[in-house]
């Protein structure tokens, strides 16, 4: 039986529980129609920390999951580093770069960051450190 894609999943990290869950919204810009994803990290158990909203908003040389040919979940550079927000590597990955970043887990109230600040050093942490040559 397929797994709820609404259903928050379990991440434990250096011994620390946390609950996520990957969410897609639309808005309207001043070009048009715009496409979001946003990975939600809370610390449990619930109350010793806020959350933690990881945002990828659609912009030049971008993509984010609107529909087809791209799959659920999946959000990257035109021609760079690029991740699918459905695996839990990648989460994993999204929240040691946001740690590295300063992000506090014990702080009270949330926190949003914008995803692309992240998504190279966690694409690379990935990868196991390999990135594109240059």
């Amino acid at each position: 039986m397929p797994r709820n894609p609404r259903k928050p999943r379990r991440l434990v990290a250096d011994g620390r529980v946390y609950m996520w869950t990957l969410g897609h919204s639309h808005g309207v810009t001043d070009s048009g129609q715009s496409c979001c994803e946003t990975l939600t990290l809370s610390p449990q158990p619930p109350g010793t920390g806020g959350p933690l909203r990881i945002v990828f908003g659609q912009g030049p040389g971008r993509y984010v999951p609107g529909g087809a040919p791209l799959g659920s979940g999946d959000v990257g550079y035109v021609r760079g580093a690029s991740l699918n927000l459905h695996a839990p590597g990648a989460v994993r990955a999204l929240l040691d770069a946001a740690l590295d970043r300063g992000w506090q887990p014990e702080e009270r109230g949330p926190v949003e960051i914008d995803g692309w600040s992240l998504l190279e050093a966690a694409a690379a942490a990935r990868d196991g450190g390999v990135g594109p040559e240059e």
